[in-house]
């Protein structure tokens, strides 16, 4: 089955509301096996909304709509349904008493305006509201099925979940489509791209591999159709086990679980600690560590030294190293992971120096030019990284390079 979203509201063309729905949506009709063909964003406009039905009939079976049913003059769309469908207006008793209960609930007195919420195409098949006074509506004509549903997002996903999607497992023969996330980091897109094109190259026909690249980590996706649900799994699975065979040590997980997550999990199961020394992040690293509930096991704080005394006076950092190699070098930034590990007395530390920019590069160190260092008993490691010019994604990549740092560190010992 393929399926075709349109969310209705001048807000979301303007910028105003966040389309949250769509993304909701097609995850859903995903999980059931129903294909998305396309997603519309279209204005509180009668001929707006009548174009989008017709050319969204031509691409697919079951037609999504949300949006445009509320009580007042700008929400249009039930009227525009009516019309299209050539059908009258009638009142709908259910859905009256369920306007009225809700009114009593928060003692208002139900209005006129209110009262036409009842009002529904005499050709739909209501849908029941149980969080608010709008009902859905399910239409079918010429083998296609469009549904309207509220706009508002607790309604509509009541109404979806319960009523929309068993709805449609029902009355038809719904296949299987499977995701599977594979998450990487320490390798840009392209770089991977060559890494694994071997891989790709043999992949089956009915399995689709997307780059879904962010700063500091390319999301892999594979997305697989078929009849049998947990077969598609199964070759999904042995799939991932021969790409490991091609970057295993850029995968850190799946399925969008974060980095952070992963080496919380890590440093929780070897019962080790790890702080952190932070420049040019200014607290970012620590932000991500201390993100993750449960996190206090394992984190013990961050000295945030972005001046240079701040190095000096809490890290311990030698005065003639500093103004001999300056603030974003290799021997500065080992010592602020070893003077942040022993000051804050853990088993691991990460330090971050560099220059995020927009300014203060120069032709020996420009913009992007970032030292990382891990200091643990057994010592210290550090490498340079040239990450561009953008200061919140050379914040950002930063902060997820040393985070992988760690892990690889952990994985190994």
């Amino acid at each position: 089955m393929r399926a075709e979203i349109i969310n209705i509201g001048d807000e979301l063309l303007i910028g105003q509301v966040n389309n949250t729905n769509a993304s909701w949506m097609a995850a859903e009709l995903n999980k059931s096996g129903i294909q998305v063909v396309q997603i519309r964003s279209i204005a509180d406009d009668e001929q707006a909304i009548q174009k989008a039905l017709d050319e969204a009939s031509l691409r697919a079976d079951t037609i999504l709509i949300s949006g445009g049913l509320g009580p007042t003059k700008d929400d249009i769309t039930k009227k525009t349904l009516a019309d299209y469908f050539q059908s009258e207006l009638v009142f709908h008793e259910p859905t009256f008493e369920q306007v009225q209960k809700i009114f009593a609930a928060r003692h208002f007195e139900v209005t006129e305006v209110n009262r036409q919420q009842a009002l529904i195409p005499e050709k739909c098949t209501p849908l029941f509201n149980k969080n608010g006074t709008a009902p859905g509506m399910w239409f079918e004509k010429e083998g296609h099925v469009f549904v309207s549903m509220p706009g508002v997002p607790f309604e509509m996903k009541a109404m979806m979940s319960e009523q929309v999607i068993p709805r449609l497992s029902r009355q038809f023969q719904l296949g299987a489509i499977v995701h599977k996330t594979i998450m990487t980091t320490g390798m840009g897109e392209s770089f991977l791209a060559a890494q694994i094109q071997e891989w790709e190259n043999n992949l089956p026909r009915y399995i689709k591999l997307a780059y879904l690249p962010q700063p500091g980590i390319v999301r892999l996706r594979l997305s697989a159709q078929g009849d049998n649900k947990e077969i598609l799994i199964q070759e999904m699975n042995q799939l991932v086990e021969g790409l490991k065979n091609y970057i295993s040590e850029s995968i850190f997980g799946f399925d969008d679980i974060s980095l952070e997550e992963v080496v919380g999990e890590l440093l929780v199961k070897k019962g080790k600690t790890i702080s952190t020394a932070e420049s040019c992040t200014g607290g970012y690293l620590a932000h991500l560590i201390s993100s993750i509930p449960g996190s206090s096991r394992y984190f013990k704080g961050s000295i945030v030294s972005y001046a240079n005394e701040v190095k000096l006076s809490l890290l311990k950092v030698n005065p003639q190293i500093l103004e001999q190699k300056g603030a974003v070098s290799c021997e500065v930034v080992e010592a602020m992971a070893i003077g942040a590990r022993e000051q804050l007395k853990t088993d691991y530390s990460l330090a971050i120096s560099g220059i995020a920019g927009p300014d203060g590069g120069t032709p020996e160190k420009p913009v992007g030019t970032v030292w990382i260092a891990l200091a643990d008993e057994d010592g210290v490691i550090s490498q340079a990284y040239h990450f561009g010019e953008h200061r919140g994604r050379n914040i950002r990549r930063s902060a997820l390079a040393a985070l992988n740092m760690l892990r690889l560190r952990l994985g190994n010992k």
